[in-house]
């Protein structure tokens, strides 16, 4: 089932709320780098765009207002397009070695103690991002050093 792109880019903002931004997840998930680069794509890219615009109309003139505004319209696309990733990455399956890592992270974790819910079916990385960050939450630092 296709998406629509505004609900995939709102999945991609509740993904990027629910990761745990750990530094020990940074080599093994791409997440990190992604979220770290769209939250500062959102904080920089429009005054970016609006630099980009004001300068170029200002020293070129108003013959270059397509492309001035062609370029403005790139920096405001790039949170967008991270957004996009992370809704398109949250949905996704997991791959069967990281489903088996899922799978045995979960049993070693009830078996501490956790009571939370699993998706034997079919994980996707939305539940992989829910199981990290319970393991962080409710973990020992211990458990979540001998995990990762």
């Amino acid at each position: 089932m296709q998406k629509s792109v505004m609900s995939q880019v709102q999945t991609g903002r509740e993904y990027a709320k629910k990761w745990p931004l750990r530094r020990e997840l940074a080599p093994l998930f791409i997440e990190f780098k992604v979220i770290k680069a769209t939250d500062l794509a959102i904080t920089v890219m429009p005054i970016i765009a609006m630099l980009t615009l004001f300068m170029q109309l200002n020293y070129l003139g108003s013959d270059f207002l397509p492309q001035a505004i062609a370029m403005a319209l790139f920096f405001l696309s790039l949170p967008f397009q991270g957004l996009l990733w992370l809704g398109k990455r949250a949905q996704t399956q997991l791959e069967p070695a990281m489903m088996h890592w899922y799978k045995e992270l979960h049993g070693k974790m009830v078996a501490n103690g956790y009571q939370g819910q699993v998706n034997s079916k079919n994980p996707k990385y939305a539940d992989l991002a829910r199981l990290l960050n319970d393991m962080f939450e409710k973990m020992d630092r211990a458990f979540t050093k001998e995990n990762l």
